[in-house]
């Protein structure tokens, strides 16, 4: 039995020194790790108080709010000049028109629909724009000022705005403005239920177009390594035929517009 004792209290004692010992060891790898972020950062804040900082590439995406819709976009850039950089960027949004406006449907109680809207507008745009720094940070909290300018090609994506509609006899389908059922579509008693996002995408139109933008970012990213930005601009996008998007009203092939977008990002 003492044996068997002694035994037991030998392996309580090497479990209990192979426990210290590996958490020493995750001690010591944390501090080291700590150690050595802490080091790279001091580094960097000390290129960027000598205003020696360089950065090979970024990449950052972002969240926008038009002052007609909303969208987010993504940007990669290879940096060859500290105080000038080449940005590729694809930038995606919903386009609501100023007329829109929800009804809450007597027959149809629980789905409002958007009376008179023909289609959901979605631009697409693939661009290049420059990007010159105009303001260093003056210190690690500081804030540094960006002009970006640029432009490229816009898809204008129309997919038809589809409303759930009573045709008489149980029968309920999805119609379009442009379809031949489109005297349903605006009859408002007939209609029972709005749009569904599944439905509409394999008729979607696209239309082709130039755009050009201009903006000033405003970076407040600790160390520079970081990119937490706020971007404030306008834009122009001009398309290759008129943009249908509600009835009656009047079609625009120039759409002009304001934009601000919370930016997050990082640099290499």
């Amino acid at each position: 039995m003492t044996m068997r004792i002694l035994k037991q209290i030998v392996m309580l004692l090497v479990t209990l020194f192979v426990g210290v010992f590996a958490m020493s060891q995750k001690v010591t790898t944390n501090q080291l790790k700590k150690a050595e972020k802490q080091k790279r950062i001091s580094a960097i804040v000390k290129q960027e108080e000598e205003g020696l900082v360089h950065f090979s590439k970024h990449w950052a995406m972002g969240l926008k709010l038009v002052n007609d819709g909303y969208g987010g976009w993504f940007e990669y850039s290879k940096i060859r000049h500290p105080k000038k950089n080449l940005i590729f960027q694809i930038d995606f949004a919903e386009r609501k028109h100023v007329k829109e406006e929800k009804l809450q449907n007597q027959y149809a109680p629980t789905s409002p629909v958007i009376y008179g809207k023909v289609n959901f507008f979605y631009p697409l745009k693939l661009g290049v724009q420059q990007q010159w720094s105009i303001g260093n940070k003056g210190n690690r909290n500081g804030v540094s000022i960006s002009v970006n300018a640029g432009g490229g090609v816009v898809l204008g994506l129309l997919r038809p705005y589809l409303v759930e509609v009573n045709k008489g006899n149980g029968v309920n389908e999805f119609v379009s403005y442009n379809s031949p059922d489109s005297v349903y579509f605006v009859n408002l008693s007939s209609i029972e239920g709005g749009p569904s996002f599944s439905k509409g995408w394999n008729k979607m139109k696209i239309k082709p177009g130039m755009y050009a933008k201009a903006g000033l970012r405003f970076d407040y990213g600790k160390y520079n390594e970081m990119i937490s930005a706020i971007e404030v601009g306008g834009f122009s996008e001009f398309y290759s035929g008129r943009i249908q998007q509600m009835i009656d009203l009047k079609q625009h092939q120039l759409f002009l517009g304001a934009y601000v977008s919370v930016i997050f990002g990082r640099r290499k």
